[in-house]
């Protein structure tokens, strides 16, 4: 059974594929997949919609069952932001980890002398599940709260995980390793909810 996962990002897809494979379902990223089509605008204004537009969209390109996130990181101190905008927030980076470091480097700006109790903040996931001809079939949601530190830590993970910190755990997301991480992340809280979605409806793919 395969399941194209609407992402290029080879950590997510790994995250993706480390918790679905006990489900022997075989998860592939965008680059694996021919005429994928252009990449759709992600114009919703929540994480729900945005997942739901990439859903349809790779399904309907593809022919194939889909399933999309969209997640990013909402501080109470900022109001939500960076919100669905987490991705992007600097507006700069001609790739991904130029454009983590100059995500992480804005939002420590916007905090520089917040104390460390206004930090408080969540990683938000939506996840959307699309048949082959586009339907969406199966949405869910995840997130993990935390704190944002005033300086990043560790080398595992991506995007904000070096500044997010667990404090039961007493370090960042980035220093966990993988496997923890998929266990506490929002991503995986999402993927959880949906894998048991997807072990109802696994005799239709």
């Amino acid at each position: 059974m395969k399941l194209l996962f609407a992402s290029t990002n080879p950590h997510k897809v790994r995250e993706v594929h480390a918790i679905l494979r006990t489900l022997r379902i075989e998860v592939i990223g965008l680059d694996a997949v021919e005429h994928a089509g252009r990449e759709p605008v992600e114009d919703g204004d929540t994480f729900a919609a945005n997942a739901r537009i990439k859903a349809v969209h790779y399904a309907r390109a593809t022919g194939r069952w889909c399933l999309a996130d969209d997640s990013g990181l909402a501080v109470d101190a900022l109001g939500g932001a960076p919100g669905v905008r987490s991705a992007r927030y600097a507006g700069v980076g001609e790739d991904r980890l130029e454009r983590d470091l100059a995500n992480n480097a804005r939002l420590l700006r916007e905090l520089e002398g917040t104390p460390p109790a206004d930090r408080t903040a969540r990683f938000v996931c939506s996840m959307c599940l699309a048949d082959a001809t586009g339907t969406v079939v199966a949405e869910t949601s995840g997130s993990m709260q935390g704190v944002i530190a005033c300086e990043p830590r560790g080398h595992n993970g991506f995007g904000y995980d070096p500044l997010f910190v667990l404090p039961q755990f007493g370090c960042t997301s980035a220093e966990l390793p993988p496997d923890k991480k998929n266990v506490l992340s929002h991503r995986g809280d999402a993927l959880r909810r949906i894998a048991r979605l997807i072990r109802e409806l696994a005799p239709l793919f």
